[in-house]
């Protein structure tokens, strides 16, 4: 029977005849089927995935090279576009749109091999923290299906959990990657800022907004990384640093490092007590295993959900003006009205509740009598976040703190308070509003019985320092 661990692994059985690209294929399209209620796909290549394997092993010979993802199984995040299927951001305002183009993460997966198994549900226009607003209904964390997965990646995260595929790539504006990958126990990355190229990805705060992997350890994400990381012609956010072998740099991990935690974030009254004890226990252990762990006051740390939130509002009432039901997407069926009206008729019945509330909230922010109160505020916000993140980098080689202040909710526990929703991301948005690179990582087990992880950050581009450190926990946790 197929068994997937990593694509080091993988790739070695399908060397040695143990496997094909085919049988795993098939292999995931039943563990799919089977497990349809964690509504985690929206779309399933079936019969594209078979020809992609088919293809792959017929060209494979024996002993030959193989391409970086040959044969890997992938699911997208239904904000990536994948040119002749549909695309929709979880929405109704695009349901039945096909992408014309192929996101450039795309396009390098497939070169490099990659086969691409489906369509995985988000969070609408991947706003949310639970992957509650999906047009399509909520995703349902495979451990306990009564709980949430984490957003807005969530279908990705669970996709992967679930061994539903063998990487996933999600985004993530303000930890929709990270949060959801320590829901549900997996390894979620977002690289630096303009590491990978947006090109192809729907824009909810373009300045936020960042390709992300889900993978089962760090190795695999290292790999991924390698592969969609790098300059791109059509994104001119994108960084022409050179890409680093980080699946290299993960054959030496042997380093002891200096690193620091925030005390405002461990002493924080939102942390479940049992977050709190583990993350303490593991810093001892990590003194003990020669590493130098202290604690820095942070006193911007409560400043920065708010920020995050008049930021990214400000930017989605931008991005999203293009959605009106003229050019395409979602038109309300209506007659003889005019062009002002079909536009509020067609926003209204295509976006979400959670959508609207965020785009009235960037319009407020951006309106003429409270622009300076808002938005001019929260950027000098930002700059005095991305100065103090300077001076910690200049004594510190990582940042660690907990990923989420508490394991996966019941739900619609918090989906009737939105404010209560936006503090879940108190620990993940600080990485999005400076640019660095962070991930989650699985270490720990709740009393409750619910994975948690560990966040970990580091400077800007440092995603060797990143993925070593974050593969040296792993080993310490084992």
């Amino acid at each position: 029977m197929f068994r997937y661990t990593t694509i080091k692994d993988y790739h070695t059985a399908l060397q040695n005849g143990q496997t094909t690209c085919v049988e795993a294929v098939r292999y995931y399209l039943e563990a799919i089927r089977d497990r349809q209620q964690l509504n985690a796909f929206l779309e399933i290549y079936g019969e594209d995935a078979l020809k992609q394997a088919e293809a792959l092993d017929s060209q494979r010979t024996e002993g030959a090279a193989l391409a970086p993802l040959h044969g890997v199984v992938v699911g997208l995040k239904d904000v990536i576009s994948y040119k002749g299927h549909h695309l929709s951001a979880a929405s109704h305002i695009l349901e039945n749109f096909t992408a014309i183009y192929n996101a450039t993460a795309v396009e390098k997966l497939l070169a490099a091999g990659a086969i691409i198994i489906g369509r995985q549900n988000c969070d609408e226009f991947a706003m949310g923290s639970s992957n509650e607003n999906s047009s399509y209904g909520p995703v349902k964390n495979a451990i306990d299906e009564s709980r949430v997965p984490g957003g807005s990646s969530g279908g990705s995260a669970v996709a992967v959990q679930a061994g539903l595929c063998m990487v996933s790539l999600g985004s993530d504006t303000g930890g929709s990657v990270r949060q959801p990958a320590d829901f549900c126990g997996v390894v979620g990355l977002k690289p630096s800022y303009g590491r990978i190229s947006r090109y192809g990805l729907i824009a909810y705060a373009s300045s936020f907004d960042q390709i992300g992997i889900f993978a089962r350890s760090v190795e695999d994400a290292a790999l991924v990384l390698e592969v969609i990381a790098g300059a791109d012609d059509f994104d001119s956010t994108v960084s022409p640093k050179e890409v680093p072998s980080y699946t290299s740099a993960l054959r030496s991990t042997e380093k002891t490092y200096k690193i620091a935690y925030f005390k405002e974030a461990l002493e924080h009254p939102g942390l479940d007590p049992a977050i709190r004890e583990q993350t303490e226990s593991f810093i001892k252990k990590l003194t003990e295993q020669g590493h130098t762990v202290e604690s820095v006051d942070f006193e911007l740390l409560e400043h920065v959900v708010p920020t995050y939130y008049v930021l990214t509002t400000a930017e989605a009432s931008s991005n999203l003006s293009r959605f009106d039901g003229v050019k395409y997407g979602y038109r309300a069926p209506l007659t003889n009205i005019d062009l002002t009206e079909l536009y509020k008729a067609s926003r209204s019945q295509g976006f979400g509740k959670e959508v609207q509330r965020r785009i009235m909230l960037g319009t407020f922010v951006l309106s003429a009598g409270y622009f300076d109160a808002y938005f001019t505020k929260a950027q000098q916000v930002r700059r005095l976040l991305s100065d103090r993140t300077r001076d910690i980098f200049s004594q510190y080689d990582a940042i660690i703190s907990p990923t989420v202040p508490s394991t996966a909710f019941k739900i619609g526990e918090k989906s009737s308070d939105p404010v209560e929703m936006f503090l879940a991301d108190i620990y993940t948005v600080f990485a999005n509003l400076v640019g660095i690179p962070a991930i989650s990582i699985p270490l720990f087990k709740h009393p409750n019985g619910l994975p948690f992880g560990l966040q970990v950050m580091t400077s800007h581009f440092d995603e060797v320092s990143l993925l070593r450190l974050s593969k040296q926990l792993m080993d310490i946790s084992e």
